[in-house]
């Protein structure tokens, strides 16, 4: 799988990939998360036009999308329970697959890896599928977290181990 950064003539497999990703969702049970409009298209292209947006390819067929933000989330400020450490990290936000290839999660997780020594993620309550990708790639729950556009998420982080 190659990652490359987004451009704004992803925009359309964007919505396409994000369309694939709400159904799954629905379908498995999380019916309210990005029950609305979320991601807007101007979430995106504020992500492409920062460079942290990123398309997941596998035969020059886009099948995945994540956001790669660095610096401190402000919804991470305050949590019920308690981040590992105080290191510098980067989160993954927006992840999605259109469910065709499998391995987008683990692959957007060891980009990030590869790139941050901590890592952070959080998901909804009812991201069963979300819940045991996090817990699989190695990160590890730390309490719950209020998103500043509302709503209690799971929140998770990766540390690589000094």
């Amino acid at each position: 799988m190659r990652i490359r950064p987004a451009s704004f003539n992803d925009l359309s497999e964007f919505a396409r990939i994000y369309d694939a990703a709400k159904a799954y969702m629905r379908a498995s049970g999380n019916p309210n998360q990005w029950a609305t409009a979320y991601p807007n298209p101007e979430t995106l292209k504020k992500d492409i036009a920062a460079r942290q947006l990123y398309a997941m390819e596998e035969n020059e067929k886009v099948h995945g999308v994540f956001a790669l933000i660095p610096g401190p989330e402000p919804s991470y400020a305050v949590i019920d329970g308690a981040w590992p450490n105080d290191l510098p990290y980067v989160t993954i936000h927006r992840i999605a697959s259109d469910g065709r290839i499998h391995g987008v999660f683990a692959a957007c997780a060891d980009f990030a890896k590869a790139r941050y020594r901590a890592v952070r993620i959080d998901t909804h309550a009812d991201n069963k599928t979300m819940q045991h990708l996090a817990d699989k790639n190695g990160f590890v729950r730390c309490g719950i977290v209020q998103l500043k556009r509302g709503g209690a998420r799971i929140a998770y982080q990766w540390t690589k181990e000094e």
